[in-house]
Order: C-alpha cells, then structure tokens, then sequence
C-alpha cells in the first residue's frame, strides 16, 4: 500500500508522498448518496431516509447498531464519547423517520476490565454481538489489541466492524491481516475510518523533528500490539530524518514506577521523549512521573492518539487530568480529520452531551453513518434479518462505494483502510479549562492512496 501525502513528509518504504501543501477538508457544495451519485434530500446517515412501513425482514421494525468499547474507569476519556458519537447518528436518522421504515437502536458493550481495556472481555462482546440477529453492524473496538481478538468472530459470522480507532498495521494489512480473517479470507468483515500507524507513527517523528526542531528522542512503549506497532513506525522514520534515539524502554501496564527508566534515559540527554501507547496502559502516569526527573522537566514529550485523548483537564481517566501539571509541553496525534465537511456535527454534538466531542467521536459517528448507508442499500432486496446483515457488509466494505460522511467522502480498500486518511495534531495548553488545561489543535494533514478507485 503506498499513501501520497498532501504535506511534506517521507515514511520510510511503506508510504511515498507527494511534496504539496497540507489541505483541510472543505464542506461539499451537495449531499451524495453512496457511490457518489446526488440525492436530492438525504438523512444523517449519508442516503435518502426510506420511511414507510418495515419490510418483513425487519423484525419487531427495529435493528441495531453495536459498539464495542472501553466505557468505564481510565478509559472513560475514550470510550464514552466515541460511543456518543455513535448514538447522535442513531437519534438523527430515528428523527429522520429510520431506516427502511425501520427504528434504529443500539446495544453497547463495555471491553474494559477493571477499568483497562482487555481483548478477551472485547471477545466475549462480539460474541453477544454477533449473537443478537438485529445487529446490523457494530462500531468498535478502541484498541487494536482488542481488535485481534474480535475480527475473527465477526468475520466467522460476517458482522461488519467499523472501528474509529484501530491504527495497527497488522489488523488490516498483510501478512498479519490475513490470520484475523482465515475463517472468511474473501469475505472482508472490517473497516477503519482511522489511519493506521504506518502513517501516524511516522506523521508524529516527522512532527518532532522538523517542526519542534528537536534531533534525539527517548521512546517508551506500553508493549501492547499499538503502542509496540506505533512505536517502531515512529523509530524508523526519526532514524530516517537523522534523528536519533538515545533509548528505548517496553514497560507494561503493571509498571508503576517509571522513575528509574526516565532517569537512565534522562543521562542520554534526549531533547524529546515519545509516548508509544494509552494513557490507560501507563503513559499517562509515565509522563507524570518522567516529569519529575531532572532534564525532562521541559522537553517535548510526544504521544499518539491513545495519549491524545483530546479529554480536558478534569475528565475521568483523561491524560491531562492523570498527568496534571506534567501535561505542560505535550503534542499528540489522532488519526482522524480535525476540520469535518459537516459543520452541523460539534454543535449537535455539544447540544446532545454537554461537552465537546472526544478524539473519535466524529469518527465513530462516521462509522455509523457508513452503516446506515449500506443498511439502506441493503434493505431493497433484504428478505430476513441475516440476509440484511450480510448486505450490510458486502456494500461497506466494497471498494467500488464511497460513503459521505461528517469525515468527507470515505472509501476502502481490499484490506479495508481508508483510502483518504488524516492525522491531526494537537497541543496541551494548562492555561485553558481555568487552569485545569486542554487540547488545542494546531495542524491537519491529509493523505491519499494513489491507487483508490
């Protein structure tokens, strides 16, 4: 897979990109239904509302929409408004008149374990997934390493995945790919909107170098499938560039003491650190305690998106509010679009929840909407709810259809990747949120598959 970005950065022989200048997203002059085509009026799910009475395949004239996530204890900064966003698509198309003549409802899983995301607590959900027959398609999971354990229950079943958030190479892309759907290998159950760690990784070295000036680094890692993933990406194109690393660590969630690793790190003079993993999985507190050792006072210290949680200050299990103070000086990257061709979407957000979306909530939503499509797509020829379902995962992940969604229009390829991913930064700013801080963005890129249809 070779991306072009529309910016100036090279990743290393996965990624050629093209030298041209960033682009934010502009908003469409006209709504288009699935596969491009214009439609006069159309819901929040990106087709026109089909209202009327539910075919007979529409059991008790409502199906769901499943989400699969980490909604409570130190994750609660990620799970919870990405599964917000999902439930804003839901009330929207409902308002609309439905799907098909058919409500939409949701069922929502929680994959945390004792308040840390856990793949085979996420296993188990899918399996409740995938045994409720009204579920259409389910949005999820987080992590990528809870994504490992999932696709090969919804490929078995031919349950369509969408995760926002998933950025592992090796979910996707081959040879690691392949294994997760060895039951259905010609029968592709998973998409992501996000935007694998093949582009973020070497998007945050790239970052660090060149725009923060700043030529040797100390990486740590949470040694979980992202943060490990990330972290090598983000190590290759550093080296690249001519940075260098002075040293890396792998500490698991069960560490609780980084002290001593950023102070052996801390005699190599590093000008910046980066954070390969979740807050949920020690970086938060790794960048708390790193703080403390004299050298990293100041320095820039880097992490991804399971780091920019874009929670501020006072949020529940959110990186500012575990890290406090230490938050000073931090950039992060998400793997999704800042700038969203739907205007409508932070303030219908706000209005329904309260605060501002998550990292990944108009992603999520994006999800939801993809889904909405392919259900209506799929209920002209539908004639009972499993024949449904499996339309609904034959038209999303078809390559030959482009979704309009809050992200712009979306398509995927044969391994089920966006094709026109982003990577938006993101700055801590203490003095924001009364002095508890907050995330404030700073830049968008966006990439392109040469080879999308």
């Amino acid at each position: 897979m070779k991306y072009g970005k529309l910016g100036a950065l090279g990743v290393g022989a996965l990624l050629v990109f093209a030298a041209c200048s960033s682009t934010a997203t502009q908003a469409p002059a006209a709504s288009t239904a699935p596969g491009g085509s214009s439609a006069a009026s159309t819901a929040p799910g990106g087709s026109s509302a089909a209202a009327g009475s539910p075919g007979a395949w529409c059991v008790g004239g409502t199906v769901k929409i499943g989400t699969e996530l980490p909604m409570s204890g130190g994750e609660t900064a990620n799970g919870v408004p990405t599964a917000n966003g999902v439930k804003l698509l839901i009330a929207q198309v409902n308002a609309a008149g439905g799907v098909a003549g058919c409500k939409l409802d949701i069922n929502v899983q929680d994959d945390a374990l004792n308040g840390v995301h856990d793949p085979q607590t996420g296993a188990k959900n899918m399996q409740t997934l995938v045994a409720d027959a009204s579920v259409m398609g389910e949005v999820g999971p987080f992590n990528s390493g809870v994504a490992e354990a999932e696709i090969p229950i919804s490929n078995g079943a031919g349950l369509l995945m969408c995760s926002p958030a998933n950025t592992a190479n090796a979910v996707t892309q081959p040879p690691g790919g392949d294994t997760y759907r060895a039951t259905n290998p010609t029968k592709i159950s998973y998409i992501r909107t996000a935007t694998p760690d093949s582009i973020q990784g070497p998007s945050a070295a790239d970052y660090l170098y060149k725009d923060l000036g700043k030529t040797s680094v100390y990486i740590i890692d949470d040694t979980e499938t992202f943060g490990v993933g990330v972290g090598d990406t983000f190590e290759a194109e550093f080296k690249k560039l001519g940075g260098t690393v002075v040293k890396r660590d792998s500490a698991p969630k069960s560490t609780t003491d980084y002290t001593p690793l950023f102070t052996a790190a801390a005699a190599l003079n590093p000008q910046g650190v980066y954070l390969a993993g979740t807050t949920p999985t020690g970086m938060g507190l790794a960048l708390k305690q790193g703080r403390t050792v004299s050298g990293m006072e100041t320095i820039p210290f880097v992490g991804p998106d399971g780091v920019a949680d874009l929670g501020p200050g006072g949020t529940q299990g959110a990186t500012i509010t575990i890290a406090g103070a230490a938050a000073a000086n931090v950039y992060g990257t998400v793997g999704a679009a800042h700038d969203l061709t739907d205007n409508t979407f932070v303030p219908a957000y706000t209005k329904m929840f309260g605060g501002a979306p998550g990292a990944y909530s108009a992603a999520a939503y994006a999800c939801a909407q993809i889904i909405v499509a392919s259900l209506t797509h799929a209920a002209t020829t539908a004639t009972d709810l499993a024949s449904a379902r499996e339309g609904v995962r034959a038209y999303a992940v078809s390559s030959a259809n482009t979704f309009t969604t809050a992200l712009g229009s979306l398509s995927f390829d044969k391994y089920g990747d966006n094709v026109h991913p982003f990577i938006s930064f993101y700055k801590v700013d203490m003095t924001l949120q009364g002095g508890k801080g907050d995330w404030t963005f700073v830049k968008q890129e966006s990439f392109t598959d040469p080879n999308a249809p």
